[in-house]
């Protein structure tokens, strides 16, 4: 006997739901987005702040710089479109900005830590920004009276500030680490040096999230920090770090990891700490290093080769960095991109092509590299055994 086949998807549905309990979840519908974080995730706080990027950004997508550090759009710009809402603007940007739908906190540069507490660098000339983790939680924290007091007096700013349940109903998001380990390793620190701090950038970090809670945060997607050791900035000014099979510096990532293992371990305590809370691990280190190790699976070349610099092995110079203006031979240029961007899985020698942002957008949307493993539009859910 056959049966109609609007029955059996009923029946096939009904069975997914009982095998795996997620089906029996309602996809998350967050009205909002709230991001803190530094470059990976920046929509345009730093150039708002202390000077806009120059072209080539943002060449790919926008056609324009728009203040992300890429040739277009970033992993943040990929987890707003899935959700339906428009990418989300920067809180230091005040032009033309619409903060119906959430705010960017997060900056280029900033740490989680403060930058002051690193040491100097007696070779590079690195510039941290001043919007360290607890900075970004402060405006956050004056962000939410300050335009619940705008939507109340009306006018024509009121329809640009979020609805008060938006902050508890919102998805807070957050890519920020590398440039503490930046910091240590550019400050003359060893790797064990740099290892010693990774506690205390931990604890900190834990200690934004709980003062998030008390303001109403209940849903988190928290990025781990990726493998700094496979970027041109650590190999080209790090010569003679040993290399492991897919040339990436092996130091600099067990680094890397083991900030992870701790960020990692520090979230799960914080679930049995916070229990009416959604917090999800992305381990965002394992879907990068992918790339390096097998980019022509995802129509990559060069892997480790800036698309944007200038000259050496991997096309990066600190001194000649992406759209700034260089005098060769007497001749000013301007430091330029490859012809095709979208080949590349580096963009300016520190951050991500948009090709490449899209991949690990859609590797990590599946919840297959998540803790726990929940997709991006169940991750309002605490777990999925709690869904039923």
């Amino acid at each position: 006997m056959e049966f109609p086949l609007h029955i059996s998807l009923v029946s096939f549905l009904l069975l997914l739901s009982i095998v795996n309990p997620i089906f029996a979840a309602e996809v998350c519908k967050f009205p909002a987005i709230f991001n803190f974080g530094a470059s990976n995730s920046d929509t345009g706080g730093l150039a708002a702040s202390f000077g806009a990027l120059s072209s080539p950004y943002g060449e790919t997508y926008f056609h324009r710089p728009v203040g992300r550090f890429s040739d277009g759009r970033i992993i943040l710009d990929f987890i707003a479109q899935s959700f339906g809402l428009p990418y989300v603007s920067a809180y230091l940007d005040s032009l033309g900005t619409n903060f119906s739908h959430g705010a960017n906190f997060g900056t280029g540069g900033s740490t989680v830590k403060p930058p002051y507490s690193y040491p100097t660098s007696p070779t590079f000339n690195f510039s941290f920004s001043p919007f360290y983790l607890d900075v970004q939680y402060s405006q956050f924290k004056s962000f939410i009276p300050r335009t619940q007091f705008i939507r109340k007096q009306g006018g024509i700013f009121a329809n640009l500030m979020p609805n008060e349940k938006y902050f508890s109903e919102a998805l807070y998001t957050y890519d920020i680490g590398q440039n503490d380990l930046t910091a240590g390793f550019f400050g003359n620190m060893t790797a064990q040096q740099v290892n010693a701090t990774i506690p205390d950038i931990i604890d900190n970090f834990s200690a934004n999230i709980k003062k998030m809670y008390d303001l109403g945060a209940r849903s988190f997607w928290i990025h781990n920090t990726g493998p700094i050791g496979c970027l041109p900035l650590f190999l080209a000014n790090f010569p003679s770090a040993e290399k492991d099979e897919y040339g990436c510096a092996k130091e600099h990532n067990e680094v890397s990891q083991y900030l992870n293992y701790r960020l990692k371990e520090t979230l799960a305590q914080l679930r049995k700490d916070l229990p009416d809370v959604a917090i999800t691990y992305v381990d965002i280190y394992s879907v990068k290093f992918s790339l390096f190790q097998d980019p022509k699976k995802y129509g990559f070349e060069q892997p480790h080769v800036a698309c944007c610099g200038n000259g050496g092995e991997y096309n990066y110079n600190v001194n000649a960095l992406c759209g700034t203006t260089i005098n060769t031979n007497g001749t000013k240029t301007i430091v330029g991109s490859c012809e095709k961007p979208s080949e590349r899985i580096i963009w300016d020698g520190t951050h991500y092509t948009e090709a490449a942002n899209k991949v690990i957008f859609d590797k990590i949307a599946t919840g297959a590299f998540t803790d726990p493993p929940i997709p991006l539009n169940m991750t309002c859910h605490r777990s999925v055994t709690k869904t039923l």
